[in-house]
């Protein structure tokens, strides 16, 4: 079962998808998007961690831009407008939406309490960012876009995380893919997995680069990790 819900914050309030398990309580995870919104794509990922038992919510992060975007990576012109809306994105306004997604979540009927967070590209960044300053109970990131640009606050990880990249990422090149493994080698908490072959998005259901057997083992990966630190 799936609806919207309203999520309320200082500066306002916005949207929120949200995808209910068949047996409650159960655990919340919030699921960050890409630069594409809250599309079909993120409802699917939704849809398939309320069929494995969590309350999935994934907030509409461009709001404050555009509510209610939905875009793919099969037009040139919704690539210009996603990575228009990217620009323009306030990073530090879309963790405190975050926080406020996490504390709806933990307040929905039948949630258990303990959160998860994960994020692709974008969210994938926005995960990482969620992970050291507010925290979680688990964080999963799926190539995050940038997430080199802001490894000084890697020792503030005190979360279990899990980092997906993929080996021949275009966005992520292997300086950064290094830079990130490195930055996060001696925390115990921190597993990056790599993938080799697989470029950018490889993950995204009906993306230009999607790669099933990459994807699998990683939404396997990730399974595993949220049963061990969420239920």
């Amino acid at each position: 079962m799936s609806e919207y819900i309203t999520i309320d914050t200082p500066d306002g309030s916005f949207q929120a998808y949200l995808a209910r398990p068949e047996s409650l309580p159960a655990p919340s995870v919030v699921v960050i998007q890409e630069i594409f919104g809250v599309n079909l794509d993120l409802r699917d990922t939704c849809d398939a961690l309320a069929a494995q038992g969590y309350l999935a919510v994934s907030p509409d992060l461009f709001w404050r831009q555009e509510p209610g975007v939905e875009l793919s990576d099969h037009s040139p012109d919704e690539r210009k407008k996603a990575f228009a809306l990217l620009s323009a994105f306030d990073r530090d306004a879309g963790v405190g939406d975050i926080a406020a997604t996490m504390a709806a979540a933990r307040a929905l009927p039948g949630a258990s309490g303990k959160i998860g967070v994960m994020g692709f590209c974008m969210g994938g960044l926005m995960t990482f960012l969620t992970a050291a300053r507010v925290g979680a109970d688990a964080a999963v990131v799926y190539y995050g876009g940038r997430m080199d640009k802001y490894l000084d606050e890697a020792d503030d990880i005190t979360t279990p995380l899990m980092v997906h990249l993929g080996e021949d990422d275009e966005y992520i090149p292997k300086p950064a893919q290094e830079a990130i493994t490195a930055a996060l080698a001696d925390n115990p908490l921190a597993h990056v997995f790599t993938y080799p072959g697989a470029n950018h998005a490889f993950a995204r259901h009906r993306g230009t680069h999607y790669d099933a057997d990459a994807a699998a083992l990683a939404n396997g990966r990730t399974a595993e990790f949220f049963e061990r630190h969420l239920k």
